[in-house]
């Protein structure tokens, strides 16, 4: 019986794309006006075209890795490898991100602990191993606190999304250009900031291998998760701005707790920064898993080092969970040293960008994948062999209908923006740290060609057997 059902999948897309970003967002937006709700309607709609053709890839290949493995399908190993290299860093550089979030977030309870930067540092490494151990004992364990978190950390949004709507104030969203700008780019830079908030809708197709039935559950669990989070994104977002005036809302830095304290007090005030800290607490228990599940899934494939593939009694990656823990740590150590703060900032930009580059060519593998017909069944495996790309989009056994092209050729002109809107700099800089993930690729690919002449590769590393030694 697989440990990850349904809802479980839900609520790991829902709690991994609600994380700390969403409580800050609506004073980001707030010198936008109604331009912000506008951006937010374009980035929900660019989500839901992402979630289509990842839930279209999860019933042509249900295999684990999500955009890694449909990546590799559909453009070869070195693609699938490139992919897989920037969206493992991208996960835990944003796990250091979230713990730090978490204790940030506990500050109106622990004040004297928090501000001190060493006692912080120390309590966000403790959220990071205390979460890597509830992972490390099994992914049923892992997505029970998915589950619990996720729906306490949407209570306060959608309460606060409701209350506004008692005393909306039409005033706070007139659509009036920012001083120097112009409609247009209004409109493209709130749907560039409000677009973060839904990286992470690829999260169930990541660990396929532990979900009940993923050819149906991952595709459903994925569109509905995504609309469920693009609705409460909205809904708190107007709650907010119709609570407080756009000039005072632009200046906060708690925008759900100032709400709250104006519609029911003090209390409540703390209850939504409790909400917070659980949002950044849930999110990085969902960031843990997918940080374990995805280097998994390419060891499986021989694209990453042997370590990664190697399961724990428990069935779980465990010493892919403990390198990531140790690379988490020690970036928020370096976090809280003097001077390399602004550092940590521009890693985490570029952990981001890392993530929108999958969308990309997930979107694309729509037109070069094959799909499976009547007369040549699919394998239930993805080519062993380096293979290359070149005429497989020909091999295709049946149409694709129009309709699933053109979602899929939107989803990567929607992706691209994105990229372009993350910036010059931070696309450079991604370039290459895209690139340094070669010398790996090529260090592994020597290994496993020598594996091959003697005989002990195959298609897939039989994981439990390699741990066990058999």
């Amino acid at each position: 019986m697989k440990p990850i059902g349904f809802w479980t999948a839900v609520s790991l897309v829902v709690g991994n794309m609600i994380g700390s970003g969403v409580f800050l967002l609506p004073a980001s937006l707030a010198k936008y006006g109604g331009v912000g709700l506008l951006g937010w309607l374009i980035s929900a709609a660019g989500a839901v075209l992402l979630a289509l053709v990842f839930a279209r890839l999860s019933r042509l290949d249900p295999a684990a890795g999500g955009p890694y493995a449909f990546t590799r399908r559909g453009f070869g190993d070195l693609a699938g490898f490139l992919v897989a290299w920037g969206y493992w860093i991208s996960c835990w550089c944003t796990n250091a991100a979230l713990a730090v979030a978490f204790i940030g977030y506990l500050d109106p309870f622990l004040p004297s602990l928090v501000r001190n930067p060493a006692t912080a540092a120390l309590m966000a490494i403790a959220s990071v191993w205390l979460l890597t151990g509830v992972n490390m004992r099994g992914v049923r364990q892992a997505g029970r606190v998915q589950l619990v978190t996720t729906l306490l950390k949407i209570l306060p949004l959608v309460a606060i999304g409701l209350g506004g709507l008692f005393v909306f104030q039409a005033s706070h969203f007139a659509i009036r250009p920012a001083e120097g700008s112009s409609l247009a780019r209004d409109l493209f830079a709130t749907t560039t900031l409000t677009l973060w908030a839904f990286l992470g809708l690829e999260c169930a197709t990541i660990p396929a291998g532990s979900v009940s039935n993923p050819d149906r559950t991952i595709p459903r669990a994925t569109v509905i998760a995504t609309l469920l989070a693009a609705a409460i994104y909205i809904l708190s977002t107007v709650g907010v701005m119709a609570i407080i005036e756009p000039s005072t809302l632009g200046r906060t830095s708690a925008p759900y707790a100032e709400a709250a304290r104006a519609l029911w007090g003090e209390r409540a005030a703390a209850v939504v920064a409790l909400g917070a800290a659980i949002s950044c607490f849930g999110a990085l228990n969902g960031w843990i898993l997918v940080v374990g599940q995805l280097p998994l899934a390419v060891a499986g494939d021989g694209l990453f080092p042997r370590v990664f593939g190697r399961l724990s009694s428990q069935g779980t990656p465990d010493r892919g969970m403990l390198i990531a823990g140790a690379l988490t740590t020690a970036l928020i150590g370096l976090n809280y040293t003097r001077g390399l703060v602004e550092l940590f900032t521009f890693i985490i930009l570029l952990a981001t960008l890392s993530t929108l580059i999958p969308y990309v060519f997930c979107s694309l593998a729509e037109f070069m994948i094959p799909r499976p017909n009547l007369r040549h069944e699919p394998s239930s495996e993805p080519s062993s062999e380096p293979s290359s790309p070149v005429g497989r989009s020909h091999s295709s056994g049946s149409r694709r209908s129009r309709g699933t092209l053109m979602v899929a050729a939107l989803a990567f002109v929607y992706s691209l923006g994105a990229i372009a809107g993350a910036g010059a700099e931070t696309i450079y800089w991604g370039f290459l740290l895209l690139l340094s993930g070669l010398p790996v690729y090529v260090l592994v690919a020597r290994q496993r060609a020598r594996d091959e002449r003697h005989g002990a590769w195959g298609p897939r590393l039989n994981h439990r057997d390699e741990r066990s030694g058999a």
